[in-house]
């Protein structure tokens, strides 16, 4: 058995109490343990929606971050301030700083602190290729093989030799859920590219994709790049169904709502899927 629920989006279940932000994280829960992928913009709204929904920090198993950018980890010390020493799982990229171009300025935009700091209060497993979690539970590892375009966004730059040069998301990962259904993919942002991530999990995984779940980074994409990944899904992934987040992009859920029907959703904070 598995679920899913949506700790953190920045839209919340109708009715609900729940603090919305600009991030996600997602609490999984298997028959080996519960683990939560990605923290969210704020430790604030990560430990109020966790207390919200029942979620004690105390039963988190493990932790599993999709890149480094702030609104997947702003949370992280939610988790660490109560859990020293939680196993971590990222690729190896995880921790090269990251900044944001806004007005002319580069603003750094990974984690708040330094690397050191992390690494002494926590257990990382930094892998780039697929690793399990828990039991049918894994992290595809590095997307290396990204024939179509990437989920990318012009402000978003690394240092190299001391020049500021576009992202290569080289940390970029999501998450697989073996279920006697099929592979539940997983995506925190998705910046490796929805198709190349997709094509990444068929060539390393088997069984069917019954689920996309999470972010899909389309919220910059043109109507021919959403058309080419709906197309494309409704030729491998027939039977899927889709609970998708927040840097997906009105655009594309619409045309996923369109497209799919009630096999398409926004996955809210509050709001759970079980397998």
């Amino acid at each position: 058995m598995g679920k899913i629920i949506c700790v953190t989006d920045n839209a919340a279940a109708t009715g609900s109490r729940l603090k919305t932000e600009h991030g996600v994280a997602f609490w999984i829960t298997t028959d080996s343990g519960n683990v939560l992928f990605d923290t969210g913009a704020s430790a604030e709204a990560l430990a109020a929606n966790l207390d919200q929904l029942g979620l004690p920090i105390a039963e988190i198993d493990a932790m599993a971050f999709s890149h480094s950018h702030y609104d997947h980890t702003g949370g992280i010390e939610a988790i660490l301030s109560e859990k020293a020493g939680i196993p971590i799982y990222a690729n190896a990229d995880i921790f090269r700083p990251k900044y944001s171009k806004h007005d002319g300025n580069y603003d750094a935009s990974g984690f708040a602190r330094q690397q050191d700091d992390y690494t002494r209060r926590a257990e990382w497993h930094m892998n780039d290729a697929p690793t399990e979690i828990v039991d049918d539970l894994w992290t595809t590892g590095r997307i290396v093989e990204r024939e179509f375009p990437e989920g990318r966004s012009a402000g978003h730059f690394i240092r190299m030799e001391g020049d500021f040069v576009p992202d290569p998301y080289l940390d970029d990962m999501s998450l697989v859920l073996k279920t006697a259904q099929g592979l539940v993919l997983i995506c925190g942002c998705c910046h490796a590219g929805i198709l190349n991530t997709l094509a990444h999990v068929r060539s390393h995984f088997e069984g069917e994709i019954v689920s996309v779940i999470g972010g899909i980074h389309l919220m910059v994409a043109e109507k021919p790049m959403i058309d080419k990944v709906i197309n494309t899904l409704r030729e491998i992934a027939p039977n899927a169904r889709y609970w998708l987040n927040h840097c997906t992009g009105n655009d594309a859920q619409k045309a996923f709502a369109a497209a799919f029907g009630d096999q398409a959703h926004h996955f809210k904070a509050g709001e759970s899927i079980l397998f």
